[in-house]
């Protein structure tokens, strides 16, 4: 099979074995992750899982409020599937037609959890949809988008609030030159604060796929961007 001549530069990596601190919840037609601090805040950040979906540990890992199934109950990726059919699951699961879902998470912070500053991450296919949302919704005052797939003739200028563009420089899914060309777009055309970092020799998926503990060369980069992706939201949020 495909899948086993070439594997597909989106894999799982490291599965972390954790169970979280939160709870799955109904919101609406979709279910999510939920994780409340102990101390009442009126601020809340919105994860957004990649390819493998909301269920991934991983992506509960890094959770700070809500993990919502921005599929809506459709069929996920699979490390097992083919890989030359991973272009039609990302037609099909497409991150820029998530803006019912968004609504209805929006709206569910707002009214049932009392926020009022919101930011938002997202992982691979995640990153993608961080970019879309961000110029969407000016209620989201900072996004970090991590190595969503982007292609040349992309334009994400119209960013309406700060938003953090984390690559990896040995990226088997993302050329390079696009994340350096996305930083020159984004110089030319912008009109908010921006990031774009290259973390060097680290692969797809670094920061949220990767257990920092597996390789010392990767360790300090692996928590540089994690801390990166902090540090940028509590200084918008």
């Amino acid at each position: 099979m495909a899948h086993e001549s070439a594997p597909c530069p989106c894999g799982i990596g490291n599965r972390f074995d954790c169970d979280g601190c939160g709870k799955e919840v109904q919101v609406e037609h979709f279910k999510a992750y939920v994780c409340k601090p102990p101390a009442s805040t009126d601020k809340a950040v919105v994860v957004i899982h990649d390819i493998f979906a909301w269920q991934l540990p991983n992506t509960r890992h890094m959770d700070t409020c809500i993990c919502p199934d921005f599929f809506a109950g459709r069929e996920t990726w699979k490390s097992s599937d083919d890989c030359s059919k991973f272009d039609n699951c990302l037609e099909t699961q497409d991150a820029r037609k998530i803006n019912k879902e968004a609504d209805t998470v929006l709206k569910y912070l707002k009214e049932r959890c009392s926020v009022k500053k919101l930011g938002v991450i997202g992982f691979c296919w995640g990153g993608v949809a961080v970019r879309h949302l961000m110029m969407t919704y000016s209620e989201l005052k900072a996004g970090v988008s991590l190595y969503g797939l982007i292609n040349d003739s992309d334009d994400i200028s119209n960013l309406l609030n700060p938003t953090f563009f984390i690559f990896a420089e040995k990226d088997d899914f993302i050329p390079l030159h696009q994340a350096t060309l996305l930083k020159q777009k984004l110089k030319k055309n912008c009109k908010v604060h921006f990031e774009v970092k290259i973390y060097p020799g680290q692969t797809h998926g670094f920061v949220h796929r990767r257990r920092e503990n597996i390789n010392s060369q990767d360790k300090p980069f692996i928590e540089e961007g994690r801390k990166d992706m902090i540090n940028w939201l509590n200084k918008y949020i």
